[in-house]
C-alpha cells in the first residue's frame, strides 16, 4: 500500500470533531405557575446535562431568587412566581460561574473540593480555578 491510500484510511478513521456548544445542550426550561409556586418539571434533566449535582444548582437558585423550595423527583418546586426567563438567566448564570471554564470556554469542567476551597478543574485544558462556596 502506498502512503497517500494509508493516509485517506487513517483520515477516514479519525471521529469528526463536534463544535462544543453543538454537543453541549441545555435542556430548555419546562416551568409552570402553581398557584403562588413555580414548577420546574425537568430540573434533573438539566442537571444531568451540565454533569452537576441537583442540590448544588437548587442551592444556588434558591439563593439567587430569594426564595425558597424543595425537590420533589424530577421537579424542583420554588415558592414564588418566577418567569422562564428569570429562570434562565439564572441557569445560565450558574453556568458561567460553575460549568464553563475560565480559560477555554468548554463545559468539560467538575467541582472538586480540596482542603477549604471548592475548585472547577478542567477536563480540556487542565486549568483549575477557585469558585465561590454557596
Amino acid at each position: 500500500m502506498d502512503y497517500e491510500k494509508m493516509l485517506d484510511r487513517a483520515i477516514e478513521k479519525i471521529p469528526k470533531v463536534s463544535d462544543a456548544s453543538e454537543r453541549f445542550k441545555v435542556p430548555e426550561i419546562s416551568a409552570f405557575l402553581m398557584g403562588t409556586r413555580t414548577l420546574i418539571n425537568n430540573f434533573t434533566e438539566i442537571t444531568n446535562a451540565v454533569r452537576r449535582e441537583p442540590e448544588h444548582l437548587q442551592k444556588f437558585l434558591f439563593k439567587e431568587l430569594a426564595t425558597k423550595g424543595e425537590l420533589s423527583g424530577p421537579k424542583l418546586i420554588l415558592q414564588g412566581k418566577f418567569t422562564k426567563d428569570a429562570i434562565s438567566r439564572k441557569i445560565e448564570l450558574y453556568l458561567k460561574e460553575y460549568v464553563y471554564c475560565q480559560d477555554c470556554g468548554k463545559p468539560d469542567t467538575k467541582i472538586m473540593k480540596e482542603d477549604r476551597f471548592l475548585f472547577l478543574k478542567c477536563e480540556a485544558c487542565g486549568s483549575k480555578h477557585v469558585v465561590k462556596r454557596l
